[in-house]
């Protein structure tokens, strides 16, 4: 690894880590890392989860102290405020995880905490002007006077968006922003953060997308096991380049080979003419060993009819047949019990309990299996635990961590233990490797391919559509909660799917 120096061309520095160190509870996660932010750059923070990004992006916000070293802002060693003080210097932070009061307007969720009043009340027709004036800016269609708590996760992302520009920051820290946008509101927030960019504003954009980064930003620091690798101009590297570094390895093989199911399998999930209240008309069969996909734009309906297949949504006609047996509507019990798990997207909201322990999560839909009489066995669960750790390469230095205290890649690897540890046949995987790294993605990948070579069959839903075509050996394209396409061999590619998602091309599907 080279020594790491301070980068000092152009562009005057406006925020700086120096020889950042950080430990919790004894264990070291930052090693004497160093990190400098130009006024008016995009810069990127890469690596792969558990690298340290989230701990630096914490520390250089406010968010946590620094163990040993310091930080300087404008020239001068400065300690930050906590608990989001930092905004009062210009400092903001777009969290992963949503930080909005389910229970306000998108209105009273930008202005909390900072209200304008006009003698002496509360001047909520310039807040909402000044609501509707930066959700234009950002070309989101979200109505300021909606409640939070019925917006969806994309609009939800685009509100805390909304929520930091808002606030004139100097320097803005962007985790994943765009996990849950579509292309195009994807699109309308780069035009906005490149706008803020060249007024003199500041931006450190995380985010595992690599074509994101090569897009977006100026340039690229990236860290290893808490430490600083190398910092180096976008425009010089290219994303291959970049995922090395992240993994310190050879990314080539991201995907494993396919293996195309013998057409005589047996069928173990059937759906016919499924519909809810979005969803309509939707026919579809996987057979033993396949890794169906599922694609489409956000919206068109994937979740909503994975949901009814496993019984958490109930549908309003047609029939699901798992391994021969026609299961009754909204009863996901049944089709467990049948052999079929979905595992969320959702993982912090749905798929883990983020205050209790990896054991607890792991175990929390396999009870029966680690306990008798209504008495749990400690030792048959440590032992499930300790075979999920070495089977999905969960990386943890202490086994009793909280699930809320892991990188996102090991909360995603958890939540796929704990869906396995109830040994189905059938597994609805729905955005197998949202925000997480490269390496990690690999690794699910891999872990989908074995899963399937051991007879379990598979449905992938992602809005990556590189995942859908390295993985599956077909791939169903939804478009306004109809399946339009199903394609197989040579027509699986991302100009195909991109014709039936945006309804230019329709067939029957059988």
């Amino acid at each position: 690894m080279s020594s790491q120096t301070i980068d000092a061309d152009a562009g005057a520095v406006v925020l700086s880590a120096r020889r950042i160190s950080k430990s919790f509870n004894g264990v070291q996660v930052l090693f004497s890392v160093n990190f400098d932010l130009r006024a008016g750059e995009i810069h990127a923070l890469m690596g792969e989860n558990g690298a340290g990004k989230s701990t630096l992006v914490k520390i250089l916000s406010g968010f946590e102290q620094p163990t040993s070293g310091e930080i300087i802002l404008d020239g001068n060693p400065v300690k930050l405020p906590p608990n989001g003080a930092a905004e009062a210097l210009g400092i903001v932070i777009i969290h992963q995880e949503f930080n909005l009061a389910e229970h306000l307007t998108v209105t009273e969720s930008l202005f909390l905490g900072r209200e304008v009043t006009r003698f002496g009340m509360l001047d909520r027709k310039y807040m909402r002007a000044e609501t509707r004036r930066v959700l234009d800016l950002l070309g989101s269609h979200v109505d300021e006077n909606a409640m939070i708590s019925g917006l969806s996760i994309a609009d939800k992302q685009m509100v805390e968006i909304a929520k930091a520009i808002s606030r004139d920051a100097r320097v803005v820290f962007m985790d994943e922003p765009t996990a849950v946008l579509s292309r195009e509101e994807t699109n309308f927030l780069f035009r906005q953060v490149r706008k803020l960019r060249d007024q003199g504003t500041s931006f450190v954009f995380v985010s595992h997308k690599l074509d994101e980064v090569m897009e977006l930003t100026d340039r690229v620091t990236v860290l290893r096991d808490g430490q600083w690798i190398k910092t180096s101009p976008t425009a010089i590297l290219d994303g291959e380049s970049i995922a090395q570094l992240m993994v310190g390895r050879e990314l080539s093989k991201l995907f494993p080979a396919k293996r195309e199911p013998d057409v005589d399998e047996e069928i173990m999930l059937s759906v016919n003419s499924l519909s809810t209240g979005y969803v309509r008309d939707a026919s579809f069969e996987v057979r033993k060993g396949e890794i169906l996909g599922f694609s489409g734009m956000i919206g068109s309906g994937r979740t909503e009819l994975m949901e009814a297949v496993a019984g958490l949504r109930s549908r309003a006609s047609g029939e699901v047949i798992i391994k021969g047996e026609t299961v009754p509507s909204g009863d996901v019990h049944a089709a467990n019990r049948r052999g079929l798990a979905y595992m969320t997207k959702d993982r912090k909201s749905k798929g883990l309990l983020l205050n209790s322990r990896m054991t607890a999560n792991l175990t929390l839909q396999s009870l029966e299996n680690h306990g008798k009489l209504g008495y749990l066995n400690p030792a048959s669960e440590a032992a499930a635990l300790e075979r999920a750790r070495r089977r999905f390469d969960i990386r943890v230095r202490d086994g009793n961590v909280v699930a809320g205290r892991m990188s996102g890649g090991n909360q995603q690897k958890l939540l796929l233990a704990k869906v396995m540890e109830t040994e189905p046949d059938i597994i609805i995987i729905d955005e197998p490797t949202r925000g997480i790294d490269v390496g990690t993605k690999q690794q699910i990948y891999h872990f989908i391919s074995a899963l399937a070579r051991d007879g379990r069959s598979i449905i992938v839903v992602s809005s990556e559509m590189p995942e859908v075509i390295g993985l599956c050996t077909r791939v169903a394209v939804m478009r306004e909660g109809r399946i339009v396409g199903m394609l197989e061999g040579d027509e699986i590619s991302e100009q195909e799917i991109m014709r039936y998602a945006a309804g230019l091309k329709k067939k029957a599907v059988a």
